[in-house]
């Protein structure tokens, strides 16, 4: 099953939506603002894109600047719970599919995931 983690106000979010239907591929959409994944879910995606749960933070957030992450050495689940509760700082949008994920930025960048 192919998911993407969606914004329909981010721009980029919409590029990369349309991007995969133009494929044909019709994903799930999760619409993350309303209903953010699970910590299991955001470890899950940080495996799948072999990265760390801060590389997938959007750093230029407001929220993100008020908690001070950058400044601070926060561990693996301090950082998800200021993702559960504030889920404009996942990064978006996140597309996963078969195991494996990629962030559409640029929304070509998730086409990988489908070779």
């Amino acid at each position: 099953m192919t998911r993407i983690y969606h914004n329909p106000r981010c721009s980029k979010s919409r590029a990369t939506l349309a991007l995969l239907q133009e494929h044909g591929i019709d994903p799930e959409v999760v619409l993350y603002l309303d209903s953010p994944p699970n910590d299991d879910v955001l470890k899950e995606i940080t495996v799948a894109l072999g990265c760390s749960i801060h590389d997938i933070m959007r750093t230029g957030e407001s929220v993100y600047k008020e908690l001070n992450i950058a400044n601070s050495d926060q561990d693996e689940y301090t950082l998800i719970k200021h993702i559960l509760e504030n889920p404009i700082l996942l990064e978006r949008p996140i597309v996963t599919h078969a195991g494996k994920a990629a962030i559409g930025r640029p929304p070509e960048a998730v086409l990988s995931l489908f070779k």
